[in-house]
């Protein structure tokens, strides 16, 4: 049996789960000049819960303050969280929640759930490796790409900024128990 397997199993790891802020970052990628130079940026601000119950089932929700984006130019930042783009003031968080899990290998698991943006919700199905750390606090690593337009993101002068954003999670857990 895998060391996630045996994880997923004990039932001392059922119970409430909280993210360890310092430990977890929420990044996203998206090409602009017309696809030629990517930008990145980093949401510093990322809260979130899971409660993990017998089967596995788990429960869990991650908030993104969408005036923690940064990338580096603090101009670009500004048009970033206006309206134009994630609207912070309105909109000030990015969610996703997760209602299922399913182990698929020895260190990775199908996620099952929702990402909102903007009011906007669609289905959302992420593959993550995760990796039980030495203190027993879970990491999960995984990468999914949307089409912003989907969710209402606009900001596109003159079509300088692709559609296809990549969002890339490392969530670290700690169990509350």
């Amino acid at each position: 049996m895998t060391e996630l397997q045996q994880f997923l199993d004990d039932p001392t790891s059922a119970g409430q789960w909280r993210v360890v802020p310092d430990k977890s970052s929420v990044s996203i990628r998206v090409k602009s000049m017309w696809g030629l130079v990517p930008v990145t940026g980093r949401f510093s601000d990322v809260r979130g819960e899971a409660q993990l119950t017998g089967g596995p089932t788990i429960f869990g929700r991650i908030a993104i303050r969408t005036a923690s984006l940064r990338t580096g130019i603090r101009k670009r930042d500004t048009h970033l969280h206006s309206a134009d783009f994630f609207d912070a003031q309105t909109f000030p968080d990015v969610t996703a929640e997760i209602n299922g899990l399913t182990a698929t290998g020895a260190d990775t698991v199908e996620l099952r759930g929702q990402l909102t943006i903007k009011n906007t919700t669609k289905p959302l199905s992420l593959t993550a490796s995760v990796t039980v750390l030495d203190d027993r606090s879970v990491r999960f690593r995984t990468q999914t790409r949307i089409n912003r337009q989907e969710f209402g993101v606009d900001g596109n002068l003159m079509g300088m900024i692709v559609d296809i954003a990549t969002i890339s999670g490392d969530i670290v857990f700690r169990h509350e128990g």
